[in-house]
C-alpha cells in the first residue's frame, strides 16, 4: 500500500512505464496491499469513519493532476486537494493518507469497486457524476479563463466573446469547457480538443488555436511551470449560460452514495476551515485565490441540481 512518502521507483514500477496516470486495473496491481472493501451494508456510511480511525489511514484515489493532487519531485503526494485531505482527516482522527493512483476517468469506478475510500482529485461536481457518487460540499468554485498570446490580440474575456469573434478554442478532452463553449455559441468545428494541458499550451504557442479555455487555477499554475512561453492568462470570469451561472467548475471530494453520515462529518470540518480562512491558506500555495473559495451557501446539493 502507498504511504504518503512512497518511493518514486515503487510508483513507477506499479505504473508499468505508462507514466503517472494509471487505469483501475493498473491501480489494483500497484496497490496489491490494498483490498477491495464492500461498503454497501453501511446505512448512512455510519461505520466508515470508525473503520478509518481504527485503521489509522484513509485510501485516497487521485489522478496525478497538478495543482489538485499530484506527486512532487520526491514522489510525495501534494496539491490542493491532497493537502486539504491531510488536514481534514487529521481533524477527523485519521492521521495517515494512503494515495492510490488512477486515470481520472477511472476514479469513480475505482471508488465504487472499493479500491479506495474517497476521491481527492479536484473533481468537478456535475449532475451526471452526482448520480454515481456522493460529493462533499465544494472545496473550491473555480472561475474560468483563457490562455492567449501576450497582449490578447483577439480581445476575448468570455466564451461569448470567443463565439462572436469566431476564433478556435482549445479544450481538454472530457473537460467541462467544451460544454461551456457549445452552450455559449462556439461552432463545434471551432472547438479543438487536446489530450492534456501541455499539448494545449503548445497549441496556443504554435498558433494551432487562438485560445485555450480552462479554469483560471489550472491556467495560472500551468503557465507558472512554463514561464518561457509568450502567453498570458486572461482575467477570471464566471460563465453565464441561459442567464444562470455555470457551476460545473465547483469541485469536491467524492465517496460512495451511501456514505451520508461520513460526508456530513467531512463537511463540518470543511466549513470550519472555509469560515476561518484556513481553507484559502491551504490552497494559496497552489495558485488558488479568494475568488476560488466557495460561498457558504454553495452546497453539493445545489451544484448537483445543475
Amino acid at each position: 500500500m502507498f504511504a504518503t512518502g512512497v518511493s518514486r521507483r515503487r510508483f513507477l514500477r506499479g505504473s508499468a512505464g505508462a507514466g503517472l496516470a494509471l487505469a483501475v486495473a493498473g491501480t489494483a496491481a500497484a496497490t496489491s496491499g490494498c483490498s477491495q472493501v464492500d461498503l454497501s451494508n453501511e446505512p448512512g456510511g455510519g461505520t466508515l469513519l470508525k473503520r478509518l480511525r481504527d485503521r489509522g489511514s484513509v485510501r485516497v484515489g487521485f489522478a496525478n493532476e497538478a495543482p489538485y493532487s499530484f506527486l512532487d519531485k520526491d514522489a510525495d503526494l501534494t496539491g490542493e486537494a491532497a493537502e486539504l485531505a491531510k488536514v481534514i482527516f487529521k481533524r477527523l482522527g485519521v492521521p495517515k493518507i494512503d494515495p492510490v493512483p488512477a486515470d481520472f476517468g477511472a476514479l469513480i469506478a475505482g471508488l465504487r469497486s472499493g479500491l479506495f475510500d474517497i476521491i481527492g482529485a479536484g473533481m468537478s461536481i456535475t449532475p451526471t457524476r452526482c448520480k454515481a457518487v456522493l460529493f462533499t460540499d465544494p472545496e473550491f468554485n473555480a472561475s474560468e479563463a483563457f490562455l492567449v498570446p501576450k497582449g490578447n490580440p483577439k480581445g476575448i474575456k468570455t466564451m461569448q466573446d470567443a463565439a462572436a469573434a469566431g476564433i478556435t478554442v482549445g479544450v481538454l478532452l472530457g473537460a467541462v469547457e467544451a460544454d461551456i463553449a457549445e452552450k455559449s455559441g462556439v461552432s463545434p468545428g471551432k472547438i479543438i480538443r487536446f489530450a492534456d494541458q501541455p499539448s494545449a499550451f503548445d497549441g496556443v504557442a504554435g498558433a494551432r488555436v487562438d485560445a485555450v479555455a480552462l479554469t483560471s487555477i489550472s491556467l495560472r499554475w500551468g503557465l507558472k511551470q512554463r514561464s518561457g512561453l509568450n502567453l498570458e492568462v486572461t482575467p477570471p470570469y464566471r460563465p453565464i449560460i441561459d442567464g444562470q451561472e455555470f457551476l460545473a467548475a465547483a469541485g469536491g471530494f467524492a465517496v460512495r452514495p451511501d456514505q451520508t453520515d461520513f460526508t456530513a462529518a467531512f463537511n463540518r470540518e470543511l466549513h470550519v476551515l472555509r469560515d476561518s480562512g484556513q481553507l484559502l491558506a491551504i490552497q494559496a500555495p497552489f495558485g488558488f485565490t479568494q475568488d476560488d473559495v466557495p460561498a457558504p451557501d454553495l452546497t453539493a446539493e445545489k451544484v448537483c441540481q445543475g
